[in-house]
């Protein structure tokens, strides 16, 4: 996928997005965002922020910054701001793989369900690596393909289907950590049968 295709997938998505998916991102939202350990001050980055269904998440006493690739998401984004009177969220349109910030700019670094969607999945880490402090943290929670070999190969039998609608299903993590030189801490599903999991690196730049 180009990323004229993400964006004209994503504003189609931009009404019904939260309807779909909320239910699912929203426990793991939140169980993450807890385990940040977040300091008064922090500068966030929260990359692919969507429809800001995260935002209210945050403790105000942080500086969120959300960047999405669609401008159709941010405006539900934009609107979950004046709903919940958040004074301390920026949002910015902006290519995850050409972040649009100084190196060492953030405190930490967070991306939710979207290092399956954009192009070059390295390259965005790469970026999240750059612009974030050495030995702080950066997250990731995602899909990656099964280490089960029956589950693998149904989901790269779905993948072509599912890059139509806006996201892979064949991406390895192993893989993923192995070409993007990721310290990464911990790896772990919120349940047995999760189709996501959570990634908790230091980065080791």
């Amino acid at each position: 996928m180009t990323a004229e295709d993400i964006k004209r997938i994503y504003a189609g998505y931009s009404n019904v997005y939260d309807f779909i998916f909320k239910k699912f991102f929203h426990p793991r939202h939140k169980h993450v965002i807890e385990q940040m350990n977040i300091r008064p001050d922090d500068k966030i980055l929260d990359v692919g922020v969507g429809t800001g269904l995260a935002l209210p998440l945050y403790p105000d006493y942080c500086h969120v910054t959300g960047v999405d690739l669609s401008e159709e998401m941010l405006k539900k984004a934009h609107k979950k701001i004046k709903k919940h009177c958040l004074k301390n969220v920026t949002l910015k349109q902006m290519d995850a793989m050409n972040l649009q910030f100084k190196n060492n700019t953030f405190d930490q670094v967070i991306a939710t369900f979207v290092i399956s969607v954009v192009p070059d999945p390295v390259k965005v880490i790469s970026e999240m690596k750059r612009v974030c402090k050495k030995d702080c943290n950066l997250i990731i929670i995602n899909h990656f393909q099964s280490n089960n070999k029956l589950m693998a190969r149904i989901e790269d039998m779905v993948n072509p289907i599912c890059r139509k609608i806006g996201w892979r299903t064949d991406l390895d993590l192993d893989h993923l950590i192995s070409e993007s030189n990721l310290l990464v801490n911990s790896k772990y599903k919120m349940n047995k049968f999760d189709l996501w999991k959570v990634v908790m690196a230091v980065n080791n730049k």
